[in-house]
């Protein structure tokens, strides 16, 4: 959901949540939770994700990250990374529900470890289960268009897909694909997976999606935080953009200054 494109108001909504960053940042890779909590700042990200089967989230005899990012602050949104099987994914996240009471959560059921794509029958089946549990899914996915109309239709209320292959950093390899799933949605539009840079964050955002997602990205880069504040601007910069309209393109050239009057 937008503001005003004149007032400056500007935000997106899920689930019934208001958030004004558009950009969500993933938990993992990095070298500490020092990092962790110090790179996430510098996003001035409102969601973090958390992949619930590797992050400590439950066992105070180790370090916890709520200790370093502080969950009053930041929205969790546990997720299912390392699920293949919908009956994991479901298990999973029930477990996360009763450790933290989250009921807001992100849904990805993988196809197999050397491409790390969804598994879409798993995926359709694990949505309709967590639906049905009262759970709201924010749901990776496919570029397929058919795909997220079927999940959107199912009651994700949010639709996730990928740029590229998880943690690959090619970017968008298929931007005809995710304009096509945001014409048709009903509900937010992010960008999952792929992200290598700040240009590919800007051009999800121009493309008209409602935000980016992105871990390896950020925990990858030679300098973490700074990395992190090129995302923060990246997606402002790109979201300024798609609202602000770009010029057509035009196979010709077109002077700057007017013709008329010329001496």
């Amino acid at each position: 959901m937008d503001g005003n494109q004149n007032s400056g108001e500007d935000f997106f909504q899920v689930a019934g949540r208001r958030f004004q960053s558009r950009l969500l940042v993933g938990t993992g890779k990095y070298k500490d939770f020092t990092e962790t909590a110090l790179a996430i700042e510098a996003s001035g990200a409102e969601i973090v994700t958390v992949a619930v089967r590797r992050v400590n989230v439950s066992d105070p005899k180790q370090p916890m990250l709520m200790d370093f990012v502080d969950p009053k602050k930041y929205t969790y949104l546990p997720n299912t990374a390392g699920c293949y099987t919908a009956e994991d994914a479901v298990r999973t996240l029930r477990l996360a529900r009763e450790a933290g009471g989250w009921n807001l959560v992100k849904l990805e059921v993988l196809g197999d470890q050397k491409t790390l794509y969804p598994d879409i029958v798993e995926t359709l089946k694990a949505a309709e289960a967590l639906i049905k549990d009262g759970f709201e899914v924010m749901v990776y996915t496919s570029d397929d268009p058919i795909i997220a109309k079927t999940l959107e239709g199912i009651g994700c209320c949010a639709i996730m897909p990928l740029a590229a292959p998880i943690g690959s950093g090619l970017g968008i390899q298929n931007p005809v694909n995710i304009r096509l799933i945001i014409e048709a949605a009903k509900v937010p539009v992010l960008v999952d997976a792929g992200v290598g840079t700040a240009s590919d964050a800007a051009i999800a955002m121009e493309l008209g999606c409602d935000g980016v997602l992105m871990n390896t990205a950020i925990a990858a880069a030679r300098y973490p935080i700074l990395m992190a504040r090129a995302m923060k601007l990246a997606v402002e910069a790109g979201r300024l953009a798609y609202r602000a309209g770009r010029m057509q393109r035009k196979l010709y050239a077109d002077p700057s200054s007017p013709l008329g009057g010329l001496i």
